[in-house]
C-alpha cells in the first residue's frame, strides 16, 4: 500500500490513476476497497462484453446485409439490430456516467484525506457508501425502466425517420433497412408530389383544428359556467350534471353515436330536420371536407365544453365576493364585471391548462377517427390515404397500419414532438415543484 501526502500535491496522480482504470485509485491509494471493488467490477464486466458491444454498434451502423440465399429466419433483421444498438448506446452512456462518478469520488476522498489527515476505517467507508448510495439504488429500477420503455422507444422512433423502413421493399426480415439521411423529410416537406401536398394540407388542418377545438371548448365552458353562476335556482346542480355527461361518456361511444346521427342518407338529424320542413335536401354533414371539418369542431365542442365549465366554475369560486360587490357599488354591469374581473382572473389561473389542452387536441385521435375516420376522400388520398378531416396523428395510424410507411410516420411523429415539446416544457416550468426547486 502506497502512502499519500496530505498536502494536496497528489490530486493529479489520484485522478490520472482513477481515469486509467475505474476504481484503481480507491484500491491503491485511498483504502476504500468497497468502492474500488464495485467500480473495478463495473469496468471488468464492460470489458468482458466489449466484443458483443462492438458487434451491436456495427449492426447499428450497417443495419445488416441482405442474404437472399439464407432462410428468412436466419437473415439480418434491421429493426432488431437498430433496437439492440440503441440499447447498447444507452448502456455505454450509463457506463461513462459511472466512470465519471468514480473519478470524482476518488478526487473527493483524497480531499477528505487532506482535510482530516487520515483514512477512515472500512466500516466508516461502508456506512458512508450505503448512506449516499441509498437514493441511487432506490431510483435505479425506475431509471432503468424509463430508459427501456421511454428513452429507447423515443430514440428508435426518431431513428426510423432517417431510414427507408417501409413497404414493399424494406420490411424485415425478408429485406433489410438502410439509412437514407434526410430524404424522408425532403419528400414529405420539400417535394412536389402527393406526399408533400398531403402533409401540408393535413398539418394546416391539424393546427386549425387544435386552435378551434381548444378555444370553442374553453369559451363555451366559460360562458355556461358564468350563466350557471348567475342564476339563482335550485336546479342549477342538475344542469351542471347534464352538461358534464358528454365529457364523462367515453369518446368512442359518443363519437360513433354522432357518426350515425349525422349520416347523410338515413341519419336522425337530417330526417328530423326534413320532417319539420326546415330543409328540403339532406345536409352532407360528413360528405365534404369543409362541412366535415366544421362538424368535427361542433361535435368536439359538445363533448368537451363540460370540462372547462367545471374548471371555470372552480376558479370562479375562489374569486373574493368583495370584488363583485365593490364593482356593483361603482355601477358596473354584468358585462363589465365579466370582462374586467371574472375573465382576467379565470384566464390567469387556467392559461397553462389551455396551452396543454391545445397540445392535447393536436393529438386528439378519438374525436376525429371515431367520428369521420378521416373521411371524406380528397385528391391525394389514393396515394397518401390522408382524408379531408385527418389530423397528423390519425394519418400516422393509417401510414403504419395500412400502408406500412413507417419512415414517413416517424417523420410526422418527430415533427409533432418538435411542436409539442415547448408546450410541455412551459407547462413543467409553471408547476409549483419546479419553481420551488429553483428557489
Amino acid at each position: 500500500m502506497k502512502t499519500l501526502p496530505n498536502d494536496g500535491s497528489a490530486e493529479k496522480k489520484i485522478k490520472v490513476t482513477a481515469s486509467a482504470f475505474m476504481g484503481l485509485s480507491h484500491l491503491l491509494y485511498l483504502h476504500d476497497y468497497i468502492k474500488g471493488i464495485f467500480f473495478s467490477l463495473c469496468e471488468v464486466i464492460f470489458i468482458v462484453f466489449l466484443p458483443k458491444i462492438f458487434n451491436k454498434l456495427v449492426g447499428l451502423i450497417t443495419l445488416g446485409s441482405p442474404h437472399p440465399e439464407l432462410p428468412i429466419k436466419q437473415r439480418d433483421n434491421s429493426i432488431f439490430m437498430l433496437i439492440d444498438g440503441i440499447l447498447v448506446l444507452s448502456l455505454i452512456v450509463i457506463f461513462v456516467v459511472v466512470y465519471v462518478l468514480s473519478v470524482k469520488s476518488a478526487g473527493k476522498e483524497y480531499k477528505d484525506y487532506c482535510r482530516k489527515g487520515y483514512f477512515g476505517k472500512q466500516k466508516e467507508h461502508l456506512n458512508t457508501a450505503l448512506g449516499k448510495s441509498f437514493p441511487i439504488f432506490g431510483l435505479a429500477p425506475a431509471f432503468i425502466m424509463i430508459i427501456i420503455f421511454v428513452v429507447v422507444p423515443l430514440i428508435f422512433s426518431i431513428c426510423v425517420a432517417f431510414t427507408n423502413y417501409s413497404d414493399p421493399g424494406h420490411i424485415p426480415p425478408n429485406n433489410t433497412v438502410d439509412w437514407v439521411g434526410f430524404q424522408n423529410f425532403k419528400e414529405l416537406m420539400g417535394g412536389h408530389n402527393n406526399w408533400s401536398a398531403g402533409f401540408g394540407r393535413v398539418a394546416l388542418w391539424t393546427l386549425v383544428w387544435a386552435v378551434l377545438s381548444t378555444f370553442t371548448c374553453y369559451f363555451g365552458g366559460l360562458i355556461v359556467a358564468v350563466q350557471l353562476q348567475e342564476i339563482n335556482v335550485r336546479i342549477a346542480p342538475v344542469f351542471r350534471f347534464i352538461f358534464i355527461l358528454p365529457y364523462a361518456v367515453p369518446s368512442v361511444v359518443s363519437m360513433l353515436v354522432w357518426k350515425n346521427l349525422l349520416n347523410g342518407s338515413f341519419g336522425v338529424v337530417n330526417r328530423t330536420l326534413m320532417h319539420f320542413g326546415l330543409i328540403q335536401n339532406p345536409i352532407p354533414w360528413l360528405g365534404t371536407s369543409l362541412m366535415a371539418q366544421f362538424t368535427c369542431v361542433i361535435i368536439n365542442l359538445w363533448a368537451g365544453f363540460g370540462y372547462f365549465m367545471l374548471l371555470s366554475m372552480g376558479t370562479m369560486t375562489a374569486i373574493p365576493q368583495d370584488m363583485y360587490e365593490a364593482a356593483k357599488i361603482d355601477g358596473a354591469n354584468k358585462v363589465q364585471i365579466l370582462g374586467k374581473i371574472t375573465l382576467p382572473l379565470v384566464l390567469y389561473q387556467t392559461m397553462p391548462l389551455i396551452i396543454m389542452s391545445f397540445a392535447h387536441n393536436i393529438n386528439n385521435f378519438g374525436a376525429i377517427f371515431f367520428l369521420t375516420g378521416g373521411s371524406p376522400v380528397v385528391a391525394d388520398s389514393t396515394t397518401t390515404l390522408a382524408g379531408g378531416t385527418d389530423i397528423l396523428v390519425t394519418w400516422i395510424y393509417k401510414l403504419t397500419i395500412t400502408l406500412m410507411k413507417y419512415n414517413y410516420a416517424s417523420v410526422i411523429a418527430v415533427m409533432i414532438f418538435i411542436v409539442l415539446a415547448p408546450f410541455a416544457i412551459f407547462q413543467f416550468r409553471q408547476t409549483k415543484a419546479y419553481k420551488e426547486g429553483e428557489v
